[in-house]
C-alpha cells in the first residue's frame, strides 16, 4: 500500500509528540480518494485464449449486441441482437465459422424489435431463449441459477427484475463479465415506469445479483448513449449516481425523471412478445 501511495505522489508525514517524546509512527495528509480508485482499478480477468467476444452496436437504438464463442468447439451464443442488424450478424458468425446455439435476450424489449425471430430464419438450427418471466414465447425459457453452456463455456442466469419483471443478467464467472441488460447501464440503470417496472425491485436486483460480483467483474450493458462500452462492478458501486443511493433516495429519483414515453414501446413490445415477427413459433 505505501508503495503505491508513493508512486502517486503523495506526501507522507511521520508525527511525532509536540514534546518530542518518541511515538507510534502516523502518517498524514494521505489521500485516501486515490487509494480508492486503486483498489476500483484492480487487476481485470483476461478473457481465455477460447473464448471469443465481439461487441456490435446499433446506432439508432443505441443497443449493444454480444457474440460469444467457443473457438474450439465453435458454438457461439448471440445477446440482445436488433432486427435491423439481422444481415450484419448473421454475416459476423457465418464469416467466423461459428455454429450459433442460441439467440438470446436479457429481457422483452420496449425501445427496439428482437431480431431473434428472423435470425432463426437465415441461421436455420438456432434456438431462442428468454426468461420464463418475461413472458415472451422462445424455444428455450430459462429459470434463475441456470447455465446457458455453448462450447466449454457457460452463462449463469440471474433473476434482475425491476426494469421490467423477466430482466435476467447472464454471467460468465470464469471470464469474469457480465451482461446485464438494462438492469445496470454505465452509470445509469433502466426505467422503472412501464411494463411491470419497479424501483425497489430493480435495487434489490442490483446489490443482490450484480454488486454482490467481484469488483473486477466488467459488466456490459444493452444499451448506451454516450459512447461508452464497458464498466465494473467496482466503479459502479463507487460512481453510479443512482444506485450509489440509499434504497429512499433511488426510489425518489427513479419515480421522479419525467420521461418521455418510450417511441417504439407500442410497436416492439407486441413483436417481442413473438420473437420479433408476428408469424414466428
Amino acid at each position: 500500500m505505501l508503495r503505491n501511495l508513493f508512486m502517486l505522489g503523495v506526501p507522507l508525514v511521520r508525527g511525532a509528540a509536540l514534546n518530542g517524546t518518541p511515538t507510534i509512527n502516523t502518517f498524514h495528509q494521505v489521500k485516501w480518494s486515490h487509494v480508492h480508485r486503486l483498489s476500483i482499478m484492480s487487476t481485470q480477468v483476461p478473457f481465455s485464449s477460447d473464448f471469443l467476444f465481439r461487441q456490435m452496436f446499433d446506432p439508432t437504438s443505441c443497443t449493444y449486441t454480444y457474440l460469444l464463442a467457443d473457438t474450439e468447439s465453435k458454438d457461439a451464443v448471440l445477446i440482445d441482437p436488433v432486427l435491423e442488424q439481422v444481415d450484419r450478424d448473421a454475416g459476423v458468425v457465418r464469416d467466423l465459422g461459428l455454429s450459433l446455439k442460441f439467440v438470446m435476450n436479457t429481457h422483452m424489449h420496449a425501445d427496439h424489435i428482437t431480431g431473434t425471430g428472423l435470425l432463426k430464419k437465415k441461421i436455420p438450427g438456432c434456438k431462442s431463449l428468454i426468461s420464463e418471466a418475461s413472458g415472451a414465447m422462445a424455444d428455450v425459457h430459462v429459470q434463475p441459477r441456470e447455465e446457458v453452456k455453448f462450447g466449454r463455456h457457460k452463462l449463469e442466469v440471474r433473476a434482475t427484475p425491476g426494469h421490467t419483471s423477466g430482466c435476467v443478467t447472464y454471467v460468465c464467472h470464469e471470464q469474469g463479465v457480465a451482461f446485464t441488460g438494462d438492469t445496470v447501464l454505465i452509470r445509469g440503470c433502466g426505467r422503472t415506469d412501464f411494463q411491470e417496472g419497479d424501483p425497489a425491485t430493480l435495487y434489490k436486483s442490483v446489490h443482490d445479483q450484480i454488486f454482490s460480483l467481484p469488483e473486477n467483474f466488467k459488466l456490459y450493458p444493452a444499451h448506451d448513449y454516450k459512447g461508452l462500452m464497458v464498466t465494473t462492478v467496482g466503479e459502479e458501486k463507487t460512481f453510479n449516481p443512482r444506485l450509489t443511493k440509499s434504497l429512499e433516495q433511488f426510489i425518489e429519483i427513479m419515480n421522479n425523471l419525467n420521461l418521455p414515453y418510450p417511441k417504439k414501446i407500442d410497436v416492439a413490445v407486441p413483436a417481442n412478445r413473438v420473437c420479433g415477427i408476428q408469424d414466428e413459433n
